[in-house]
């Protein structure tokens, strides 16, 4: 039976993935992203991690895919445009100058993080009978006392995304009449 449900589960994630790729309209793939989203929690249920599964629901399939296809409706996607003209000359570069910067602070991060996992001897805390929600605790006391700054940054980022879009789909359309 768990063999059954682990080729469904990886079928709905490797077809909604496809999807996302092939797909011309990008409503259609937001849409297929809610079938990988959804394949990966059940995935996740299959390996009794129910509260990542309701949390892959609730967070991915349900409020980032709903933002994107918020902001794919706003800004109206669906005009032909010409990718060939790049409104910044210097875009490309400051990108790859970005993506390498955030490699390095990523590798850093993660040097810095396995060095203090093996001072603290940190990992999972066990659930017992005793104490059952004891990785959900021990996954609160880090999100919001040592990873706190982080996660009020995510949410910052976050506003001004929806802001930068409400901005971007309220721009002026120059009729010639003058402003």
């Amino acid at each position: 039976m768990e063999l059954v449900v682990f080729v469904l589960a990886a079928a709905m994630v490797l077809g909604g993935a496809l999807g996302v790729i092939t797909r011309s309209n990008p409503v259609h793939a937001a849409l297929s992203l809610v079938l990988t989203l959804f394949g990966i929690a059940v995935m996740f249920v299959s390996h009794n991690a129910h509260f990542l599964a309701a949390v892959q629901v609730i967070v991915y399939a349900g409020a980032i895919v709903v933002l994107f296809l918020f902001v794919i409706m706003l800004l109206g996607v669906d005009k032909a445009e010409d990718i060939n003209i790049e409104p910044i000359t210097v875009q490309r570069p400051l990108a790859a100058v970005i993506g390498v910067g955030i490699m390095g602070i990523i590798i850093a991060a993660i040097v810095v993080a396995d060095d203090v996992l093996v001072e603290r001897g940190a990992g999972l805390a066990s659930t017992t009978v005793d104490n059952p929600d004891g990785n959900i605790r021990q996954l609160a006391r880090s999100i919001f006392s040592d990873n706190v700054f982080a996660f009020e940054l995510t949410s910052v980022l976050l506003l001004v995304a929806v802001v930068g879009t409400i901005l971007m789909a309220r721009r002026v359309k120059s009729n010639g009449a003058g402003k």
